[in-house]
């Protein structure tokens, strides 16, 4: 038993985010993940999945705006069949907890004619989050949910 309340202890006192301490930010690392959020975005309108895809994780999965959780790699973005003329995002929160990263905002897209919804705005909510693993930030888990249009932003 004794053992055991050592090693909670442990784990508590290691993780850096014990109860009642808040994420510790830091302005650099800020700026670093916003500059990755936004390099998705550019990649994603360009269509180079390819670089895309080096900012993965290779367990990445998507709770998509179609209700599906999937893994990235065999994903509608992946496969091309998901694809955008317009792609805003407006990063309003960032996280951090130790070598995670959480990432939520909002996004505007328009999908492009060979996509579903094409040519319609959408407005979303989203949520990213991004570990360091061997060095690197990787995007690891992303949730983006479609807003009811009478809930959509402003224009």
């Amino acid at each position: 038993m004794r053992s055991l309340v050592v090693t909670v202890l442990a784990v508590v006192v290691l993780s850096g985010n014990a109860v009642g301490q808040s994420p510790k930010q830091n302005p650099v690392l800020e700026q670093k993940i916003r500059a990755l959020e936004q390099a998705q975005v550019d990649l994603l309108l360009r269509k180079d999945i390819a670089a895309l895809r080096s900012n993965w994780a290779p367990d990445f999965v998507v709770n998509n705006p179609f209700h599906v959780v999937v893994d990235a790699a065999q994903g509608p973005i992946a496969a091309g069949t998901l694809t955008y003329v317009s792609f805003v995002r407006d990063v309003e929160r960032v996280l951090m907890h130790g070598t995670t990263v959480i990432v939520m905002g909002s996004e505007t897209v328009v999908p492009s004619e060979s996509s579903a919804d094409a040519g319609k705005t959408i407005h979303r909510r989203f949520t990213n989050v991004w570990m360091l693993r061997k060095g690197r930030w990787l995007l690891t888990a992303r949730q983006a949910s479609v807003i009811c249009q009478a809930e959509a932003p402003p224009k």
